[in-house]
Formats: structure tokens, C-alpha cells, sequence
């Protein structure tokens, strides 16, 4: 936190956090486990690379997500909560819960709105 900065309202602090339109998208994905920068890529075909990369970047740099690296040939990585992101995970069931509340009060039906999916089983 910049010296002298203070929240108005301490969601912005959530916010600063896992705010933007990936970093939950992220998260709730690494909660059903660990998961390489190329698997993530193709569970979020809307993404790009460079995205990615940055909103990994910015989830490791706050203690939310853990960045594995291993000592192989090729070189392999993969990202996983930490405890501290798994303190998360309730936030995020309640986002996903009310986001389908309001995709079914939009649309009427979930299952044309939602991509076949873990996330949406």
C-alpha cells in the first residue's frame, strides 16, 4: 500500500486485490487444483497471454496465488492458492451463486447462457 493511502470502505481493499475481470475467473479455477499457465489459457479462451501472465504476476506478488517451479527440461510451472487465497474461496462460491441467480432471472435458463464446464456442474 502507497504511504498515506486509505480505503473509503474497506471492499476496496478486496477489490484492489481481486478486482478486474480475471483475477476471480483465475482463482476459481485453482480452486479445483493446481494448474499450468497453458491450462488456465485454454479454460479462459478470452484471455490473452500477455493478460494472463500480468494477473498471475499480480495474484503471486499479493500472496494469493503460489508460483512451483520445477527444475525440468522443459521448464514447467504451476500455480495453486495459497492458504491465504483459499481464504477466498467462500467469497468466490457466493460470486459464482449470484451470478447464476442472475443469469436464470436474465435469461430464464442457466444451461443456454453457461459453457459446459466444471465450474458450472
Amino acid at each position: 500500500m502507497e504511504a498515506g493511502k486509505k480505503y473509503n470502505i474497506s471492499i476496496e481493499a478486496t477489490l484492489e486485490v481481486i478486482g478486474g475481470k480475471w483475477k476471480c475467473v483465475i482463482l476459481c479455477h485453482l480452486t479445483h487444483g493446481k494448474r499450468r499457465t497453458s491450462e488456465l489459457k485454454a479454460l479462459m479462451p478470452g484471455i490473452t497471454q500477455k493478460m494472463l501472465t500480468q494477473q498471475l504476476k499480480e495474484l503471486v506478488d499479493d500472496g494469493i496465488v503460489n508460483r512451483i517451479s520445477y527444475n525440468e527440461v522443459p521448464p514447467r510451472v504451476e500455480y495453486e492458492l495459497t492458504e491465504y487465497g483459499w481464504s477466498l474461496k467462500e467469497i468466490l462460491d457466493s460470486l459464482c451463486s449470484w451470478g447464476e441467480r442472475h443469469i436464470i432471472k436474465e435469461y430464464g435458463d442457466k444451461s443456454v447462457m453457461l459453457k459446459d464446464s466444471i465450474l458450472n456442474k
